[in-house]
């Protein structure tokens, strides 16, 4: 019983350190410190360190649970009913382009001004090409051209960063959602009435 509630606890402090560090990063960019992240979650920065070891393995930590609680997103909105192409595709429209309450997993992974700074560690450009190959074979396997992959996977994101920007409303997202799923199903805009 006390390993379990040890095991619990320990799970517990790492889910909000990684949730604080998360924070500080999207906040700070590369120039995140331990020190911070500590104050943020609540705990020592020997204790951070017990956990996650450096400051590195801590970003590279934070860019893997990133990635994962997207794809986890994503792949709550996939349709097992859609039985023909770009299923994949459409899940990533649909989680991308949730609205604002929705959004929070799909801003993390595209804040790319963000991470782009934390590239500089070779294991977080790791893990970001990583992801990034996975999404991309998902996508392969799923029946559409390459071509509407990338126009409807980059407007997508492209849609989340507006949003968080403040630069779309509720009104505007549904549309642009509507429009790449069409994109995403059959290639074509519906035509206006």
């Amino acid at each position: 019983m006390a390993e379990e509630r040890r095991t619990r606890n320990t799970e517990r402090t790492r889910r909000a350190v990684l949730d604080a560090a998360t924070q500080v990063i999207l906040a700070r960019g590369a120039a995140v410190t331990l020190d911070q992240v500590a104050s943020v979650a609540g705990v020592s920065k020997s204790g951070l360190v017990h956990h996650f070891g450096s400051r590195d393995q801590l970003v590279i930590a934070v860019v893997e649970d990133v990635q994962e609680r997207f794809r986890e997103t994503v792949l709550s909105y996939l349709d097992l009913s859609e039985n023909y192409p770009g299923k994949m595709l459409r899940a990533y429209v649909r989680a991308l382009c949730a609205g604002r309450s929705d959004a929070e997993a799909a801003h993390d992974v595209t804040s790319a001004a963000i991470w782009i700074g934390l590239h500089a560690i070779p294991a977080v450009a790791a893990v970001a090409e990583k992801h990034s190959a996975w999404w991309s074979e998902q996508f392969a396997v799923d029946g559409l051209s390459n071509e509407r992959i990338q126009i409807v996977r980059r407007a997508a994101e492209g849609v989340v960063v507006a949003t968080m920007h403040g630069e779309e409303d509720v009104v505007s997202i549904a549309t642009a959602r509507r429009l790449l799923l069409e994109l995403a199903t059959d290639g074509t805009f519906p035509t206006p009435i």
